[in-house]
């Protein structure tokens, strides 16, 4: 069977770079190589076609020759000739070797690495719903969550109290394990977490009956979340340290409050500033009208000017919210929603048929014509 040109089965042209070559070669090699596909017997060949391939297209003195005589060269022949192969003079070079195995294993760093250090207890978020008061004044409340922690009764050891547990025999206490294996590419070693100790580099003889060796029991704790003023709806508070409890001596996590705001019967919120709709009758938004307005604290008087017009917004200044990430607070802003009655007796029909007489306007107070022109005049009503 005729052998495939060298640039074919790296996929390079002919006129490519050292560092194309190089780089092409470590993409197929991780690919195919037999250790990533042990049940496919054709990669083992792929393998072996890359390997010879890269083996002369990587030395400029066999490249020379390849190009000048392609596979008739001798020492082309084969993936074990006399200049190529594992055994040969340049062979599966060293820095090859690492970039690939670091590529499957986690390179060679991981020889004798120890069990896994500390490490961080999960976050834990919970959701509270508050009112608008209590947004605006701010509140502190008890809140009761389940969380891992670490048994008291045997300290987190998941060992019975006043016992001891022991170093691993299977990974000598590294929590690791190595798997050397012979192929006929080479020799491999792939590190695995230890099956006895599932990593912790230590087995418990005489495990704790609280927690039955596992050093952490699932418990509800009552924390205290301090809300502050000005919180708005979707808010999000984080509570230091009061996730769960870390593992080998990690930190607790944390705990993650998310706020919602219950809507509000009168108010309704615009970051900072509150806003009320204030239904007003059409005479004392024509004749103008001093008015009581509420707030979240009191009630306030505003002034309505004659001749205020349906949608009109006036600001009361410091009504609103306080400013979480400020000092002081929003606005209140209220907005004029002018209130057309939907009866009228027979004297305030004549009243009224008598002014629209006077501003020159033809009505049937009789009608339904007269009210519909009235609410009409007023941007409609209730």
């Amino acid at each position: 069977m005729a052998k495939r040109d060298y640039y074919e089965a790296l996929g390079v042209s002919r006129d490519s770079g050292q560092e194309e070559i190089k780089k092409a070669y470590r993409k197929l090699a991780r690919k195919y190589h037999p250790d990533v596909n042990p049940d496919d017997e054709t990669t083992a060949e792929k393998f072996k076609e890359i390997q010879e391939a890269y083996d002369v297209l990587s030395d400029p003195q066999k490249r020379q020759q390849y190009d000048q005589f392609g596979h008739a060269q001798e020492g082309f022949a084969g993936f074990g000739g006399q200049q190529g192969g594992f055994g040969g003079q340049r062979g599966f070079g060293f820095e090859d070797f690492e970039d690939i195995f670091e590529s499957f294993f986690g390179g060679f760093g991981g020889f004798g690495r120890r069990r896994p250090g500390p490490e961080r207890g999960k976050h834990l978020q919970v959701e509270i719903e508050i009112t608008l008061e209590e947004a605006a004044r701010g509140l502190e409340r008890e809140i009761r969550i389940p969380r891992t922690e670490t048994c008291e009764d045997c300290g987190g050891t998941g060992g019975r109290k006043g016992t001891s547990t022991q170093t691993c025999s299977a990974c000598d206490g590294t929590g690791q394990q190595k798997f050397v294996r012979n192929t006929a590419y080479g020799r491999f070693v792939n590190v695995q977490t230890c099956q006895a100790c599932g990593g912790e580099g230590r087995v418990i003889d005489d495990p704790c009956p609280e927690c039955r060796g596992q050093g952490r029991v699932v418990r509800e704790r009552v924390v205290n979340v301090k809300v502050p003023a000005g919180v708005d709806n979707g808010n999000r508070l984080r509570v230091a340290g009061e996730g769960e409890t870390g593992t080998r001596g990690g930190p607790p996590g944390d705990l993650y409050v998310f706020v919602r705001v219950k809507p509000h019967k009168q108010f309704t919120r615009e970051g900072d500033d509150l806003i009320y709709n204030l239904p007003l009758s059409y005479p004392r938004a024509a004749l103008g009208a001093e008015v009581e307005v509420p707030t979240l604290e009191d009630n306030t008087r505003l002034r309505v000017p004659a001749g205020t017009q349906p949608n009109a917004q006036f600001r009361i200044k410091g009504k609103g919210m306080p400013r979480l990430k400020g000092m002081g607070k929003g606005d209140l802003k209220v907005r004029v929603k002018v209130e057309v009655p939907r009866k009228l007796n027979a004297e305030q029909k004549k009243a009224l048929a008598e002014y629209a007489r006077l501003c020159g306007e033809e009505v049937d107070p009789q009608g339904d014509n007269f009210i519909s022109r009235v609410k009409g005049a007023f941007g409609g009503g209730k």
